[in-house]
């Protein structure tokens, strides 16, 4: 549905170009950019594998991703709905697979930011050095303070040194009473 990329358009005057496999995702994308007005930003319907074909190899800055988090195996239990086991698991792409594109894409030194699962951590970093994409920031997320984290958010440089990986703080997403925490309201509405 497009929620970074709308939130990134904001933020730049570049071109922000959206990949969706999901004809009812992509047309949801595209009318947020309408509705929104932002002039900026390009809906792609199709595979991120095949992102090559319309966007340039080396010439892209920065990639966003919010992949599948979880593998499927004979073990797996998918959503019934299609549209959420799609976005949720590796049905149709693997993270091997979107680290290289994102590969592909950047230029050098460009930056791949990613949100994923940590459970698969040293899997998640090992693929992306793999690809020549360089850990260099961590961010573990957690629901409430009183709990582990559910998410990991993963910045990467291409051909940076593989030296250098910082921990950040936790993002702690909600307060003790349910709400959003102050640093996580700015995050979503500003000051």
């Amino acid at each position: 549905n497009g929620a970074v990329g709308l939130f990134l358009a904001r933020k730049t005057d570049n071109r922000v170009t959206m990949v969706e496999l999901q004809p009812r995702l992509a047309d949801m994308a595209r009318r947020s950019v309408a509705l929104n007005a932002l002039a900026n930003v390009d809906v792609h319907e199709g595979d991120l594998a095949d992102t090559t074909k319309f966007v340039a190899k080396d010439s892209v800055d920065v990639v966003t991703c919010n992949p599948p988090y979880f593998k499927i195996s004979a073990r797996s239990i998918t959503n019934p709905n299609d549209h959420l086991a799609i976005a949720r698991h590796e049905l149709t792409t693997d993270f091997a697979t979107v680290a290289r594109v994102s590969a592909d894409l950047l230029k050098y030194q460009g930056k791949a930011y990613f949100v994923h699962r940590p459970d698969r951590l040293a899997e998640l970093l090992a693929t992306l050095t793999a690809v020549g994409l360089a850990p260099k920031q961590l961010q573990f997320i957690h629901p409430r303070e009183d709990r582990e984290a559910n998410m990991v958010l993963i910045a990467a440089i291409k051909a940076g040194r593989p030296d250098g990986l910082r921990i950040m703080p936790p993002l702690i997403v909600h307060e003790a009473e349910g709400g959003y925490t102050p640093f996580v309201r700015r995050l979503l509405h500003g000051d």
